[in-house]
């Protein structure tokens, strides 16, 4: 419902649970800022450029006070006295039933609204009906996103098995073949070298780490395979 008179001054909270939707040419964050613009303008609230908040690659079931974004935005809002959060919906708040609920009791005990562009009256309510919603919307949401949880895990399961690694770091045999060859090829002359000693020998022959330093004697054991 639009407000009439002077704009009411609210904060915006945004959230991406994957570092896959964070960055440049993103959906997420593009269409979470556009729908929160749309309903504040539409409903009469005033968002100010400061007053955006976005936990980048946070998960929905991270207990709301435990992300950095979200304390951010509780410390604006004690210091400027707003009293509304508007987010894009009820998951992008927290998928997780639980901590959706506490989440939400939580602001409310700190006398703060918190508004879904989607539903904006999906917090204000407290009937009977409302509070059911609430449980079975949210018990939806965090149902969709076990379920997206589990394909996955079926998906990297099933190239597991086909390929024998699917994520996680590239070993160095993986990445660099010919570094680890002659890791090996040093290992085996006599006397025989020490692991610092192999690294030093990579060294001069250019070996060095990303950061251009010498590898350490583990990232030389590991080379090896001990």
């Amino acid at each position: 419902m639009a407000r009439k008179g002077k704009p009411v001054d609210a904060v915006a909270y945004m959230r991406t649970s994957t570092s896959t939707n964070v960055g440049d040419g993103k959906d997420s964050e593009k269409r979470q800022r556009a729908a929160i613009e749309a309903y504040a303008k539409s409903a009469g609230y005033m968002i100010a450029s400061s007053d955006w908040f976005y936990d980048a690659a946070v998960k929905g079931a991270d207990p709301v006070t435990a992300r950095p974004g979200f304390a951010a935005m509780l410390e604006r809002i004690a210091g400027n006295g707003v009293r509304t959060i508007i987010v894009e919906s009820p998951d992008r708040f927290a998928r997780d039933l639980a901590v959706q609920l506490a989440g939400h009791d939580y602001l409310k005990n700190l006398g703060v609204a918190l508004v879904p562009a989607s539903a904006p009256d999906f917090f204000l309510e407290d009937t009977p009906t409302a509070v059911l919603v609430r449980q079975v919307l949210g018990a939806i949401a965090q149902f969709e996103k076990a379920t997206i949880v589990a394909k996955l895990k079926a998906a990297r399961d099933r190239k597991r098995e086909k390929v024998g690694k699917c994520e996680g770091r590239k070993s160095y045999a993986e990445a660099n073949p010919q570094l680890v060859d002659l890791a090996k090829q040093l290992s085996k002359r006599r006397p025989r070298l020490s692991l610092r000693q192999i690294s030093a020998e990579l060294e001069s022959s250019g070996y060095l780490t990303p950061r251009g330093l010498p590898f350490s004697a583990s990232a030389v054991s590991s080379m090896l395979g001990h």
